[in-house]
């Protein structure tokens, strides 16, 4: 949601809303999900130091609930629509009969105005909305510098970190963490994006004219962007080249699909290693050979013949939403712990492989499905359903606890698990097609051989990834 943020950074650093006045960070209303926040004695003797309004509990960097305003200029596709369709059909965080209270009790306005859920929105209407904010909590892991000059900082962003306040993140993003580090004056300018949970390099500049610069660099594709990604099964030895055009099915969920009616997309992989399971799955029969039902089974679930996992070097030539991970799921060696795109409950059992038809999977049936997830559901974000998801994990994921809040009755989420926080695709590198500058970044832990086995523990040049698309995107070679 398109945001003006109605907050100021006091002096102490507490957070204040012109609406609802001292309310601040460091003295949270009485939640049902409120955690004390520890004194900064407390948070050093185990922790480094953060500055305010962040603690960290249990590995998890967090931020206590506090009141917030948001504000957004009626959209075009907004016009001539319920103010109560509109929030239904654009917002998935509060069940519809909060937004239906919140419409009537004034919490959401129009012009600064309260108004019923049937007012029908028109061009140039300002819509605000004063909640009692619950930010999820994020990983305590430190934003990463691999470069910093007078124009430009190159960060390694940790995974599961939004880089732009959105949807329930606001001071738990990679911008606003950044501000809290170098102070309030400090202005980002953001040159690349990466997806929540994506881990990588990004481009923060300094100054207006260094982000436009690079800004038109990677939009000549005269960049060449590498990545990392952990997928199931044993990935193919030559060069893949995936032209499928990728179509967005759903804007609220931000959910993409191979659809031959959409925007163009290629991406060329390259297996850098594959690692196999210590023990292979045991099959039944004589002699291991296969029974019927092995056959059976490995026709309905074809990543049952899929044991162990590689580590696949990715070049996205064009840069679609979630190109990498649909591209991926489309070849059948989904990202092995894909929230979304390797999501038995979301896809079935062929997890999306090979349908650009749509005709295994409507796109209302995924959506539906996917719209359960957090609610109802857990995500399990493992594509080995059946076989290999720990009971653990299963339980351990962040879901709607049954509690509400004591100041809002907001329903509250209880704490992401670990494999919420991550997801196996790391932006590893950037470089000028020219060969002006480059930036690597070391490979994330769960790319390097796993203990026991040998395998690489760095990449070399992208000449192998480039050579494949050369002729046909000769901009980048």
């Amino acid at each position: 949601m398109s945001q003006v943020l109605e907050m100021s950074i006091a002096a102490s650093g507490a957070l204040v809303t012109p609406e609802i006045k001292a309310l601040t960070i460091n003295e949270p209303e009485d939640c049902t999900d409120k955690k004390e926040t520890p004194s900064s004695d407390e948070v050093s003797s185990t922790h480094r130091s953060l500055p305010e309004p962040y603690y960290i509990e249990n590995g998890l960097r967090r931020v206590a609930p506090y009141h917030f305003t948001y504000k957004t200029w009626c959209k075009q596709r907004w016009r001539g629509r319920k103010l109560i369709d509109v929030f239904e059909s654009e917002f998935r965080d509060r069940p519809l009969a909060y937004y239906k209270n919140a419409m009537e009790t004034g919490q959401i306005c129009v012009n600064g105005k309260p108004t019923s859920p049937d007012h029908i929105l028109v061009n140039g209407e300002l819509v605000s909305h004063t909640i009692h904010r619950h930010e999820p909590p994020v990983t305590a892991d430190s934003i990463g510098i691999l470069h910093e000059d007078d124009d430009m900082i190159v960060i390694n962003k940790p995974s599961g970190i939004p880089v732009h306040p959105a949807g329930r993140y606001n001071l738990n993003s990679v911008i606003e963490i950044m501000k809290a580090e170098r102070g309030p004056e400090w202005i980002a300018y953001t040159c690349n994006r990466l997806d929540r949970l994506t881990s990588g390099i990004m481009f923060v500049a300094k100054n207006p004219k260094a982000a436009d610069r690079l800004g038109e660099q990677i939009k000549q594709r005269t960049v060449r962007k590498e990545y990392v990604a952990r997928v199931i099964g044993n990935f193919p030895d030559e060069e893949v080249v995936c032209n499928q055009p990728l179509l967005q099915i759903s804007p609220k969920l931000g959910l993409n699909r191979v659809r031959a009616t959409g925007k163009t997309a290629r991406t060329v992989f390259k297996k850098l290693a594959y690692y196999p399971p210590n023990e292979p799955q045991r099959r039944g029969g004589d002699e291991g050979s296969p029974t019927t039902e092995d056959i059976v089974a490995e026709k309905s679930k074809p990543w049952l013949r899929k044991e162990g996992y590689s580590i696949v070097r990715c070049l996205p030539v064009t840069g679609r939403t979630h190109q990498i991970r649909v591209h991926l799921q489309h070849l059948g060696y989904p990202i092995q712990n894909d929230p979304i795109y390797a999501n038995q409950k979301v896809w079935g059992f062929n997890l999306g492989y090979n349908d650009p038809e749509a005709v295994e999977n409507t796109d209302d049936d995924i959506i539906t499905r996917l719209n359960r997830m957090g609610k109802e559901d857990v995500a399990d974000a493992v594509a080995y359903h059946d076989e290999m998801v720990d009971q653990y994990y299963k339980r351990k994921a962040e879901k709607m606890s049954g509690e509400l809040c004591a100041v809002c009755d907001t329903p509250l989420y209880t704490d992401p698990g670990l494999q919420e926080l991550s997801l196996w695709l790391h932006s590893l590198r950037y470089e000028d097609a020219g060969g002006d500058w480059s930036y690597v970044s070391p490979l994330p832990g769960w790319a390097l051989p796993p203990s026991g086995m040998s395998g690489p523990t760095e990449v070399g040049g992208m000449e192998e990834l480039v050579s494949a698309v050369k002729d046909v995107n000769p901009e980048i070679a």
